[in-house]
């Protein structure tokens, strides 16, 4: 009886192994076919909550991808602090490439939520 038990308790922990092979990040967005990692976060939540910051990583895969990567984070942290889809970027996804803030293969973004 003891082998039977063996057997059961090794695919029970063989299939539970096997959900860390199912990568959750499939289903991130993609942008100009990539996908990258962005952080959002306001530049002083006391002072002026409404102003905020984006870092989006591996900005050498895709510019374009990056640029809207940011975009796409910027609209996400504005509509879930403030209600409103709407940025007053200070640099943005629509600003000149050569005026972007690239350093270490990171984008960075900086914006103000718009109050709806």
């Amino acid at each position: 009886m003891k082998a039977p038990r063996t057997l059961i308790v090794v695919l029970a922990l063989a299939s539970v192994s096997a959900c860390g092979l199912i990568r959750p990040s499939d289903d991130r967005i993609l942008f100009d076919g990539k996908a990258f990692r962005t952080k959002a976060k306001a530049v002083d939540k006391k002072k002026s909550p409404a102003d905020f910051t984006i870092v989006v990583k591996g900005v050498s895969a895709s510019l374009d991808g990056a640029r809207e990567a940011g975009r796409h984070e910027g609209t996400k942290f504005c509509v879930q602090n403030f209600g409103s889809s709407r940025i007053n970027w200070k640099v943005g996804p629509d600003t000149e490439p050569q005026q972007l803030t690239i350093s270490d293969d990171q984008l960075t973004f900086a914006g103000t939520c718009q109050r709806p």
